[in-house]
């Protein structure tokens, strides 16, 4: 069967009309230049072993795929429960063979994607104007999403924010096209790839709740609209329920809470603390902090929304233009309401770029009460820089001129900005390319032995079960969050100490057990103050070293003479432990003075110190607690209470001697101005 020529005519036509749209002549040229620009950063900035591949990413690959339930316990701090298969592609790549170049690299472009979708996002934003017009907002667009230092530094890593920003884009775009053409399909499509990025990375779901204000700006009926959005709200929650059923369902089994150790405060296991965990290092501290980010932002300091040095022009930009226009909107209906004549419609044009802009305006006023971390606002950035883009081609359409300076002045500075104000991943002197992503060598003996290691430190060592027996088990019970021999927590620790006693070792990171003399860690007496809490001391006849390869150079002060040890390595030590009865007993004699003290500081500064009432540790010559939702470290040393941010490296406060927190809690000043924290005792 063969079709008329005349029914052959629309096809023709319809084929030479793609032929000539620059938007699709251009789309393959885009797509490989983000992927070789996506390369090309990610081998300049050098390989990259972060702190949080260490502590958690690897080993959360390596749990989904393998069940560790049963054997491990807190092997990675709370992040070891997080819902990890969006790690599986980077241990699959590690655990392959691949080099840590070849591992990367594909990594790199596929995150490429991500600004691919920029640039079709960029494409929609202004639907009714001419397909140059729109090319060249989508490239403009790419260009100024793809200068986010945040997004940089992430290129070719093993962290998610990447991946599952790239399905918030993705569910971002579909809705757009709705806004366009309104239909259901892609609002169902949409909300599924925002309710899956949602279960893989719980900090999407803000934009997964902030796209629904898209929705409002269908053009149908307000009842059709309801019904689009109780769509929407129902495939995003189907997706997240199917996405997160397997791990969540684990953890039901194990915690009594679907989501642990996310929303404690609402399931409330016993196992970790019920108070909301809530990180509290970049929300802004009042209403006056939140106006001015977007502002605060352009000062190139680091601890403002990412913990390195970073630069960012483009929200304070698309603040005054969003004043601009607003201004503008406001003078358009006063003196229409002055001439009574009637308000035209927006346009489909009009219609997308203001639903992008309400979107992205929900989404900021949602991500600055819940984190206010740049990691968490990669996909709404590039949202920004498309709708930055936009309004400089709405508001000054009429005079190109103006409007081309003035977008290659943003450009420029926002280039400038990440070129020379900002740091990157690796800093000055970065991890070489050569060789595996991490090699480790293991004593033959911890191969085949199926121990329960003891992991005390942070960074975590989890990491290192994926080379240890395949039965050996991990507690990580001293580091980002600590576990103490009492109430449930302490229960499961017991439980698994009975089970594969006498296999009980420690596991810390050093090369052998040192002097006091030598001023190096770790030491046999600071190695049996951390294990005295669980009856334990360490055998020092029974030491092994393993050594990990590839990994960033400890930062240690060494005395004088002392060896470092291979340049290229860094050494673990494991030590068999051995039972000490009595001392969980000398312990609790000598820390009771300490936790009346500490609580009580607690007590008179409880904005501050949040998640109250942690463990006490005793570590070196300081008994000290570590409050995780600010960052803040509370110890006592030589009599005298101190806090620091453990994070921002400022001096520590002296808050006065010890005798005098043991009666009561002290009157105290206490709180955050400028992004610091300050407490003052009062004279009484």
């Amino acid at each position: 069967m063969s079709l008329a020529p005349e029914a052959l005519q629309p096809a023709r036509a319809a084929a030479l009309r793609a032929e000539r749209d620059p938007v699709a002549l251009l789309r393959l040229p885009v797509y490989g230049a983000c992927a070789l620009l996506c390369l090309c950063v990610n081998y300049t900035l050098g390989n990259d072993i972060a702190w949080d591949t260490i502590n958690h990413h690897y080993y959360a690959g390596f749990s989904a795929v393998h069940d560790r339930f049963s054997q491990d316990y807190f092997a990675a701090g709370p992040q070891t429960y997080l819902n990890p298969y969006a790690y599986v592609p980077f241990y699959g790549l590690v655990s392959a063979g691949l080099t840590a170049l070849q591992a990367s690299s594909l990594l790199a472009i596929v995150h490429s994607v991500f600004l691919w979708l920029v640039y079709e996002l960029g494409v929609c934003a202004c639907p009714s104007a001419p397909a140059r017009t729109r090319t060249v907002i989508g490239l403009c667009a790419v260009f100024l999403g793809a200068l986010d230092p945040s997004l940089l530094d992430q290129v070719g890593t093993s962290f998610s924010d990447i991946t599952t920003g790239t399905l918030v884009l993705a569910g971002w775009l579909l809705l757009v096209r709705a806004i366009q053409v309104p239909a259901l399909v892609p609002v169902l499509v949409g909300g599924a790839l925002l309710g899956a990025a949602s279960a893989l990375k719980l900090t999407n779901a803000v934009h997964a709740v902030a796209a629904a204000a898209l929705l409002v700006w269908l053009q149908r009926p307000w009842s059709s609209r309801f019904r689009f959005c109780a769509a929407y709200a129902g495939t995003v929650g189907v997706a997240f329920v199917a996405l997160s059923a397997p791990w969540s369902y684990r953890l039901w089994q194990q915690f009594g809470n679907p989501l642990f150790p996310m929303l404690n405060n609402v399931f409330r296991s016993p196992e970790f603390t019920t108070q909301p965990w809530v990180a509290l290092r970049f929300i802004p501290a009042g209403l006056g902090q939140a106006l001015w980010r977007p502002f605060a932002l352009v000062n190139p300091i680091p601890m403002v929304d990412y913990e390195l040095i970073r630069a960012d022009v483009r929200y304070a930009v698309l603040t005054v233009l969003g004043a601009v226009l607003l201004t503008r909107w406001l003078w358009r209906r006063i003196r229409a309401a002055a001439s009574a004549s009637p308000l035209t419609s927006p346009d489909t044009g009009s219609r997308v770029l203001a639903a992008l802009g309400a979107g992205l305006t929900l989404d900021w006023i949602l991500w600055l009460v819940s984190s206010a971390n740049a990691r968490y606002f990669l996909p709404m950035a590039a949202v920004a820089a498309v709708v930055l883009v936009a309004l400089l081609f709405q508001l000054l359409g009429r005079r190109p001129n103006v409007r081309n300076y003035l977008l290659a002045a943003i450009l420029g500075t926002q280039l400038l900005q990440t070129w020379m104000a900002a740091d990157y991943r690796g800093g000055p002197d970065p991890l070489p390319w050569n060789g595996p992503w991490l090699k480790i060598s293991v004593p033959a003996a911890l191969t085949v032995e199926p121990n329960l290691y003891l992991s005390s430190g942070s960074p975590s060592t989890s990491f290192l079960a994926t080379h240890l027996d395949a039965g050996a088990g991990m507690i990580d019970f001293s580091g980002s969050y600590a576990l103490g021999p009492e109430g449930a927590s302490g229960t499961r620790v017991k439980a698994l100490l009975r089970r594969y006693a006498p296999r009980v070792r420690v596991l810390v990171e050093g090369e052998r057990l040192y002097t006091a003399a030598e001023g190096r860690a770790p030491t046999r007496k600071g190695l049996d103050q951390v294990l005295a809490r669980f009856s334990l001391r360490v055998d020092p006849t029974d030491c092994q070293t393993i050594w990990a390869h590839g990994l960033p150079p400890p930062l240690e002060v060494l005395v004088a003479g002392t060896d470092p040890g291979p340049a290229d390595a860094t050494p673990y030590l494991t030590c068999r432990v051995v039972s000490d009865p009595e001392a969980y007993q000398r312990l609790m004699a000598e820390q009771a003075p300490m936790d009346t003290a500490l609580d009580h500081l607690e007590d008179a500064c409880p904005q501050l110190l949040q998640a109250r009432r942690p463990l006490t540790e005793h570590i070196g010559s300081k008994w000290r607690r570590v409050y995780f939702n600010t960052d803040l470290a509370a110890w006592v040393f030589n009599g005298e209470l101190k806090l620091a941010d453990t994070l921002r490296g400022d001096d520590p406060i002296d808050l006065g001697p010890l005798k005098d927190w043991e009666k009561g809690p002290l009157p105290l000043v206490c709180g955050r101005r400028d992004g610091r924290y300050f407490a003052r005792v009062l004279s009484r």
